[in-house]
């Protein structure tokens, strides 16, 4: 275990004008704000407050407690749940029994306070029947370690005495909050008591007293834990360690092939993570003994399945072409793993069996990967088996590690409470799970295409030459849609090495690609006598070879995927029909839309969609009419600068400006479902031009 300690960061002069929801609220972010503590969505947190109830003007009990489906690290106060205490103690006499303990759900609502619309979560009762104004209950890695230790209930009593008590394993519910009460009651003296393989309750009568002893109880933990701890963990190293170059090359390689095998129903984003922990244990001596046991917290559990598959690649003689053809068997055999599963443990009433993949992969010398439906619970994902792992560090130090045992961890998974839950998730966007890389990503057209795809539910790749334009649009879109689902790389897209390092960045950030915007450009303009054989040929390394390279990578990782693809070419009015004074521009555009109908006919086999959008004018937002190509445009037509955009809106059949955002819902058009049956396609957007209908 690490030696360093939680520190307490209460401030009392913060704290002091606080109201008690209020500082259940500093509490609860301040426990939320460390993963060694809990992590993403897990713990709960409550207060019993005095109020004032709204109807009949008395002053009522009120337990306020994270609501269903919270965070406690970055919640608000509108993420508590409020209820009545005396309707909560009234539901007692409402319980009919274990066998029954699920149908108090149910009564949760007719307990609200102030017509709260925030949901009360399946742990209310843990809270509200314990006897103290304060509770915490969190998921702390050197407590479960202690929890899931097959001795749990002896180092409990060995390191905290009678202050903390000792639950043996139960089901969140309303049984395990009666089993609580009555530890509570039974011993006044208690702060808290452990669960076995769950986690820490703590309680006090002060909200800063409840905070401090949470803090307490888990670094006394801790520093037990480090002191016991004198064997190499895990058994010491087995197998050596990649150095950091050849990890991230090994799992670019991977995760595009796993990405298929796992997203033919539904897409799938992955992540990417070998830090020290990960490392150590994925190298480990222990490594194929611990990680069929799975995980025991709940919480760990629920996000990282039952069990995560550990590719067979050795690090001492990496054969990667090896590991790569065995890994459709691999992942066939997970799933038929995992089915056998559903079908020893499952109930009558059971919900039908569901993704029977994988989430967690774990590759010696190598790190993880985690697979999810989009990368915020990718990356979740990976945190939780992170620390799952310190738990299993911790527990294998001083005792031996146990997961939780097969049934109950079925019981959870398949919850018919957990199955409502996910019921009332919302429907996922038409983009999600899809990743696209969008070239020339910090112009107009890129970066307003690349925020219609994240309002869809992608992850997007910006790729530009502008390093600080580029840093620019990715650090917008990420503070708009959150830095989970956006990434930037600086890239030439006539630079075979760099374009192949983009791609191979992409799938370790998030696993492949579904859809390719071809997007990057340049502009010219000069008589053909005028024209330079440098200027031809950067017309044609931008605008053809450029699109012929980012469109050969994606065609590599479509290939490697095989779940298909769309591949959208940003071309121009100019590639259909020919504009005066832009030969060298106006041909290397024709090329691309040829390409384009090359690449659909070679792509339609492996459902790899290409077309075409071709604008006209759009001058806002555009880099490319920034300088030299306006002044040269507007000198062949004529007029100066603030006339050319009204020149060509009166050119136009529609008399209407092009915007990049138009643009981007043509990309969009092409990238999603609703194009499904199109490919080889042009779409003009144009405003309307007569010399450039495809007919």
């Amino acid at each position: 275990m690490t030696a360093n300690r939680l520190d307490n960061l209460w401030d009392d002069a913060r704290a002091a004008s606080m109201s008690e929801p209020e500082k259940l609220l500093y509490r609860s972010n301040l426990l939320g704000s460390d993963k060694r503590v809990t992590n993403y969505g897990g713990g709960n947190t409550s207060a019993k407050v005095q109020e004032v109830d709204p109807l009949t003007g008395e002053t009522v009990e009120v337990l306020w407690v994270k609501g269903s489906g919270g965070d406690i690290g970055s919640m608000k106060m509108d993420g508590f749940s409020t209820l009545y205490m005396d309707k909560l103690r009234a539901l007692k006499g409402k319980y009919r029994g274990l066998a029954h303990e699920d149908e108090m759900v149910a009564y949760l609502p007719h307990c609200t306070f102030a017509l709260n619309p925030r949901a009360a979560s399946i742990d209310t009762p843990l809270h509200a029947y314990v006897p103290k104004k304060h509770v915490d209950h969190v998921h702390s890695d050197a407590i479960i370690a202690l929890a899931a230790s097959v001795n749990s209930k002896d180092l409990t009593s060995e390191i905290f005495g009678t202050d903390i008590g000792w639950l043996p394993w139960k089901k969140p519910g309303y049984e395990l909050g009666l089993w609580l009460e009555k530890l509570a009651v039974e011993n006044p003296t208690m702060r808290g008591a452990v669960l076995e393989s769950h986690g820490l309750f703590t309680w006090a009568d002060d909200a800063k007293d409840c905070y401090l002893t949470t803090l307490e109880i888990i670094n006394t933990a801790a520093a037990w834990l480090e002191a016991h701890s004198t064997a190499p963990a895990f058994g010491g190293p087995a197998r050596p360690t990649l150095d950091a170059p050849e990890r991230r090359e090994v799992a670019a390689r991977l995760m595009p092939v796993i990405r298929g095998l796992i997203s033919k129903d539904r897409h799938k984003v992955g992540h990417f993570d070998d830090q020290p922990a990960v490392l150590e244990f994925v190298g480990s001596t222990m490594l194929e003994t611990l990680a069929p046991m799975g995980t025991s917290c709940p919480d760990h559990f629920l996000r990282t399945k039952i069990r995560p598959l550990v590719v067979d690649f050795d690090p001492a003689a990496p054969d990667l072409d090896t590991t790569l053809a065995a890994l459709p068997q691999a992942v066939s055999d997970y799933r038929d793993d995992y089915a056998a599963y559903y079908d020893r443990c499952r109930r009558p009433d059971s919900p039908a069996l569901r993704d029977p993949n994988a989430v967690v992969y774990l590759i010696p010398g190598v790190g993880m990967i985690t697979f999810a439906l989009d990368k915020p619970t990718a990356r979740v994902s990976a945190e939780f088996y992170v620390n799952a792992i310190n738990v299993m560090r911790g527990a294998s130090a001083v005792s031996t590690y146990q997961g939780l045992p097969e049934q109950e961890a079925f019981d959870i998974e398949y919850w018919l409470l957990e199955e409502a839950k996910l019921a009332r998730m919302p429907r996922p966007k038409s983009l999600a799970g899809r990743v696209a890389l969008v070239t020339g990503g910090a112009g107009g057209i890129g970066a307003a295409t690349a925020e219609r795809f994240l309002r869809e539910g992608a992850c997007v790749m910006l790729a530009d030459i502008d390093e600080v334009a580029l840093a620019t649009a990715h650090d917008g879109l990420a503070r708009s849609f959150g830095a989970d689902v956006v990434r930037a790389v600086q890239m030439n897209v006539t630079d075979e090495a760099q374009v192949a390092t983009a791609y191979a960045q992409m799938a370790v950030e998030y696993g492949g690609i579904d859809i390719l915007v071809s997007n990057a450009g340049i502009a010219s303009s000069a008589p053909v006598e005028q024209t330079t054989l440098a200027l031809w040929n950067r017309n044609m390394d931008i605008l053809s070879t450029g699109y012929f390279l980012v469109s050969r990578e994606a065609f590599r990782t479509f290939r490697a995927q095989d779940i298909g693809g769309s591949v959208i070419f940003v071309a121009s009015k100019n590639g259909l029909a020919a504009s005066p004074n832009a030969s060298a521009y106006c041909t290397a555009k024709a090329a691309e839309i040829h390409l384009a109908r090359c690449l659909a006919l070679e792509g339609a086999e492996g459902g790899i969609r290409v077309n075409v959008v071709n604008p006209d004018a759009v001058l806002r937002g555009s880099r490319i009419w920034e300088g030299e190509w306006l002044d040269q445009r507007a000198s062949t037509y004529g007029t100066d600068k603030g006339g050319l955009e009204e020149m060509y809106r009166q050119r136009s059949l529609l008399k209407r400006s092009v915007l990049p955002e138009d643009i981007a819902e043509g990309a969009y058009f092409f990238a999603s479902d609703l194009s499904a049956k199109s490919t080889g396609n042009i779409l003009n957007v144009d405003a309307g031009n007569v010399q450039a209908f495809t007919r």
